[in-house]
């Protein structure tokens, strides 16, 4: 083995496959859209360079992608607070308990497996204003909202029940993710503290807390990249409406590139969330600070 690392042709030899694909399917897209968006590109023109006016146009002229920034950031910063809080505590509650653990687990992971498009249906349906929710709402007197087609308030209606049904399929996914990392930890170090006179609260702060941060980045960070890129609970709930009031930057994207074939315009936003994920991801490992500790 040590033979075959020194030789380079070997080691060219190994990673060639992975690297080619890694440049077709990664690289050169992402060099052509950030070309495109340079552009202005419709379906039946080719692209005519013309700077940055796509980026002129999305930041001070277009609503609807101020409207769909907006959303973005409000399900990013609703996400990464809430599934990580609720996963985190699931995760812990989880690990201490003996009887029923993997049917819970089982329970709360289930959502997170299951097609988003399907379930966006299936919740649409449940809120639907006549039936689902408001119907069963009717038979207590109770006068239910418009679920998904209120449009008044700075983050509508709708907006939060979406997050709600994201928080619903993805905390599991948080919960396993901390889970498998909390399990990883030795149960000395746990008694140790206890023997010492630590709490259970304080064992969570100072031996927990600290152990699960390189977890904590990984997931944290994949909260907000997925946040931010979401589209498919989105687009088959409402569809960015009412009056475009739900829109994200994913379903804004679609509606230019696929419903309007604006290619250049498309890329456009495709690019701006490019950089915001590289930016959230940044900033989260940068807040975060991960210790090395040796055993």
């Amino acid at each position: 083995m040590d033979k075959i690392l020194r030789n380079k042709k070997a080691i060219f030899i190994f990673i060639a496959p992975a690297l080619i694909m890694f440049v077709l399917v990664l690289v050169i897209p992402m060099v052509q859209m950030v070309y495109y968006s340079l552009c202005d590109y419709a379906a039946l023109t080719p692209p005519k360079f013309t700077g940055l006016a796509n980026y002129k146009k999305l930041f001070f002229q277009d609503s609807t992608f101020k409207i769909a920034l907006k959303n973005s950031i409000f399900f990013m910063i609703f996400s990464a607070i809430t599934q990580q809080v609720i996963g985190l505590g699931l995760a812990v509650m989880l690990t201490n308990i003996k009887k029923g653990r993997n049917l819970f687990k089982n329970i709360y992971y289930l959502p997170s497996v299951l097609s988003s498009a399907a379930l966006g249906l299936l919740w649409a349906f449940m809120f639907n204003p006549k039936i689902g929710i408001n119907n069963l709402l009717a038979q207590f007197g109770i006068k239910g909202p418009l679920w998904l087609m209120d449009s008044k308030g700075f983050i509508v209606l709708p907006m939060w029940v979406i997050a709600f049904v994201a928080l619903w399929q993805y905390v599991g996914q948080n919960m396993m993710l901390y889970m498998a990392q909390i399990t990883g930890i030795s149960r000395d170090i746990y008694e140790a503290s206890y023997i010492d006179g630590a709490s259970k609260t304080q064992s969570f702060r100072y031996i927990t807390l600290p152990l699960i941060k390189p977890m904590m980045v990984t997931s944290l960070s994949l909260n907000c990249i997925g946040s931010l890129k979401f589209f498919d609970l989105v687009y088959n709930m409402t569809q960015g409406g009412p009056n475009h009031r739900t829109e994200v930057l994913a379903t804004e994207l679609y509606a230019e590139g696929f419903n309007y074939f604006k290619y250049g315009y498309a890329s456009a936003i495709s690019v701006v969330l490019l950089v915001m994920c590289l930016i959230v991801t940044l900033l989260v490992k940068k807040v975060i600070k991960v210790e090395t500790y040796e055993g």
